[in-house]
């Protein structure tokens, strides 16, 4: 693989390099105070600044750059393409995701939609995310279930004449909480009695549909995340939709799931890369500024080491989710299915040592509200679970390898 960026890259990076500088960062205070102001504090996709913002990036060309086909405004990039721009944006993630309408789980829904919905889900639901009107949620987690093992989903989905029946709990469903997000998509059972992965389908439900109840916000480490909408705990009760809202056909649900989580979890390891390089940054400042024991802590053989390691660590996180980027291009999802669980594994630790590192380095004030570090740490902490915790991924993978090189002993033998 080329380790360069082509022209197109060039040029999408070097011009959202100045919008993050020039408009997204400064306008992040903004955004916060406009949010904190509003009537309703989980409607973060209507504040004004974000709205001003996204009609620049559509201006610019710097809009739904996840997609890698040609698609409502998309330059088409591809994964290695879109990589070092997603990286960019995790620097600026409570805002700068958004303001490219490249947030989750707005990003995986639009690649459900666009790969599996009919064109009458397509038109309902795709264009109006594509530009941003309206916001989505992916309901899958279930708390009364391990959910890591996605077979074990117990939400009722049940044919009656033209419509299903939903019935079940959903939990942790990111975006949920947003007024704006008015369309989900649901995973549950629709033939219990089906071979293990071919019990679920998947199907989607207005969020004014009667029967549909959110519940709470969700919190992770006392944070409720209500910039990015929240995560919300869900109850479905005899909730009724067209069978025509199925997407795709009936058994067909896990391996949706599986085709939408491989891009999301690539997506979300570019971004924390963002989030290492921002940590690492103001690590170094913070080294260089304060003074302990008559000199800087930046002279301090640890605090050098601490910096040292975070360099080291994050290139070779780099170099690996680049690999799996290129992989996913030129040999599809299936064929980086490894890479694909590797960067899974390591992109949350690697990250979240670098942040507890830059946090030590701040003292006190890297525990506190006063700079960004704490909310990044307990995202990241969060990121060893989204799309599968770390042993579902490591299980996977020593079997992959126990597999292969049993498979080559006994050629050999």
């Amino acid at each position: 693989m080329d380790f360069g960026l082509d022209d197109t890259t060039t040029e999408l990076h070097d011009k959202l390099s100045t919008f993050l500088a020039e408009r997204i960062v400064p306008s992040e205070p903004v955004f916060h105070d406009q949010l904190a102001a509003a009537d309703d504090r989980w409607a973060w996709s209507e504040t004004p600044v974000l709205k001003e913002l996204q009609a620049e990036a559509r201006e610019l060309g710097l809009w739904n750059l996840f997609l890698p086909k040609e698609h409502a405004d998309s330059p088409g990039l591809t994964n290695l393409q879109y990589a070092p721009l997603a990286e960019l944006t995790g620097r600026a993630g409570h805002l700068a995701p958004a303001v490219l309408n490249c947030a989750a789980p707005d990003t995986g829904n639009m690649e459900v939609l666009s790969l599996f919905g009919t064109p009458e889900q397509k038109e309902r639901w795709l264009r109006p995310l594509l530009a941003a009107e309206i916001r989505s949620s992916f309901a899958m987690t279930e708390p009364d279930v391990a959910s890591s093992d996605a077979t074990n989903i117990e939400t009722r989905i049940e044919r009656d004449g033209d419509e299903y029946v939903l019935n079940g709990r959903k939990w942790w469903i990111t975006g949920a909480m947003n007024p704006h997000a008015e369309i989900m998509i649901v995973m549950g059972k629709t033939d219990p009695s089906a071979s293990r992965h071919r019990q679920q389908s998947q199907i989607l439900v207005p969020r004014d549909t009667p029967g549909l109840e959110v519940i709470r916000g969700m919190e992770v480490f006392g944070y409720d995340d209500h910039e990015h909408g929240g995560h919300a705990e869900l109850r479905f009760t005899d909730v009724r939709v067209p069978v025509t809202n199925l997407i795709g056909e009936e058994g067909a649900g896990f391996a949706i799931a599986q085709a939408r989580l491989g891009p999301g979890r690539i997506h979300h390891c570019m971004r924390a890369i963002g989030v290492a390089e921002a940590a690492i940054e103001l690590m170094c400042k913070r080294a260089a500024s304060r003074v302990a024991f008559g000199r800087p802590i930046a002279n301090q053989g640890v605090v050098r080491d601490w910096i040292a390691e975070s360099r080291v660590r994050i290139e070779q996180l780099r170099l690996l989710v680049l690999k799996t980027a290129w992989l996913m291009d030129t040999v599809g999802n299936r064929g980086a299915h490894t890479e694909i669980q590797a960067i899974k594994i390591a992109t949350p630790q690697t990250v979240q040592w670098i942040l507890d590192k830059a946090i030590q380095t701040h003292g006190a004030g890297g525990l506190s509200q006063d700079f960004p570090l704490a909310s990044a740490y307990a995202g990241i902490r969060t990121l060893r679970f989204a799309d599968g915790p770390d042993e579902v991924h490591k299980n996977s993978l020593a079997k992959t390898e126990i597999a292969r090189h049993t498979m080559e002993h006994t050629a050999d033998g």
